[in-house]
């Protein structure tokens, strides 16, 4: 098998610039990355797991730590870091971090020890403080919610623009009693949207009810009852803002028996849009979450000097569909 001084001595570089090539360092010049790629096809060259790991102290892995890896979101977003990774000769370790914010660090510490060289985290937890000690030696980037405590990278979707945009929508639509069905805002994305649905009432004039905002949904259980509180309300709502994709999917059900509800949600999810009626949804992008997140990693784990921006927000977009075009009032 060869090594990567025969590498060097076929393209007549140092070993060190053949290790630049290979883990795409932009400072080397066009003539000799062609000479040391030529010498890596030429003598198919595989570069050694174990070496790299012992002249590195990490292993060539990430570690992907979201809430609900069967969460379409969560599921597509660690599909996209496995893509990227994968083209980069790195494997990845995936965990759910569940419901339960304080068991959040013991989770996360537990692959930490990993000695991976990097993680991509969609926090539950209020403080991340405890990942001050592990910044230092492992790049961290966090992804749906900005990290708390400690100083990483982090991209985020414009959740209080998606929210306003949806309820704004129901609102365009004649709806004046409009319900907000979420799991916590204890919860920053959950927080926000519920910012956003505020903001568009206050855009249309309309008041603040609070008794239209049901929270803590967390599964199909939870939810039904938190939405059966708003149905047994005196002037129950019209229509309903759920505040992500879980809830969304819950709703389901009740929106096919009962087409006088309108419905928007927030993230898409796997045939909403061929539903009878179909969903209108905020489409988020979990894979572009994901693969911005692990190439962050790559591009500091290659540059470890070079100053990057901090957080990034991406866009979000509403998508129409039937859920909003009820066939007749309730009432």
């Amino acid at each position: 098998m060869a090594t990567m001084r025969d590498v060097a001595r076929r393209a007549g570089v140092s070993a060190k610039t053949v290790s630049r090539v290979f883990n795409h360092d932009l400072h080397v010049s066009l003539a000799t990355r062609e000479r040391v790629e030529v010498a890596l096809r030429e003598l198919n060259y595989v570069p050694s797991t174990l070496s790299t790991t012992f002249r590195s102290g990490r292993a060539p892995v990430m570690g992907v730590a979201v809430p609900d890896i069967a969460d379409p979101f969560f599921g597509a977003l660690a599909k996209a870091v496995e893509a990227l990774a994968a083209v980069h000769g790195m494997s990845v370790v995936i965990t759910s971090l569940g419901e339960d914010p304080a068991r959040e660090p013991a989770i996360v510490q537990s692959l930490l020890r990993q000695s991976l060289s990097g993680l991509v985290i969609a926090p539950i937890a209020g403080d991340q403080s405890y990942l001050g000690v592990w910044a230092g030696r492992t790049q961290l980037v966090f992804v749906d919610r900005r990290a708390l405590g400690v100083v990483a990278d982090s991209f985020t979707e414009d959740d209080h623009a998606g929210a306003r945009a949806a309820t704004g929508h129901l609102v365009e639509h004649g709806h004046v009693r409009i319900g907000f069905l979420g799991d916590s805002t204890a919860i920053p994305t959950s927080r926000g949207r519920l910012v956003g649905y505020r903001a568009a009432l206050l855009d249309a004039a309309i008041e603040y009810d609070e008794s239209l905002v049901a929270l803590g949904a967390l599964d199909r259980a939870s939810a039904a009852a938190a939405f059966s509180a708003l149905e047994r309300l005196e002037e129950p709502p019209t229509a309903i803002f759920a505040s992500n994709a879980r809830v969304t999917m819950s709703l389901v059900p009740v929106l096919r028996s009962d087409r006088r509800l309108a419905l928007a949600g927030f993230g898409d999810f796997p045939m909403a849009d061929m539903l009878e009626p179909s969903v209108t949804v905020i489409d988020q992008n979990p894979v572009a979450l994901g693969t911005l997140a692990a190439q962050r990693i790559l591009d500091r784990l290659a540059h470890p000097r070079r100053r990057y921006r901090r957080h990034t927000v991406l866009p979000v977009e509403l998508v129409e569909r039937a859920s909003c075009f009820p066939t007749r009032r309730r009432g």
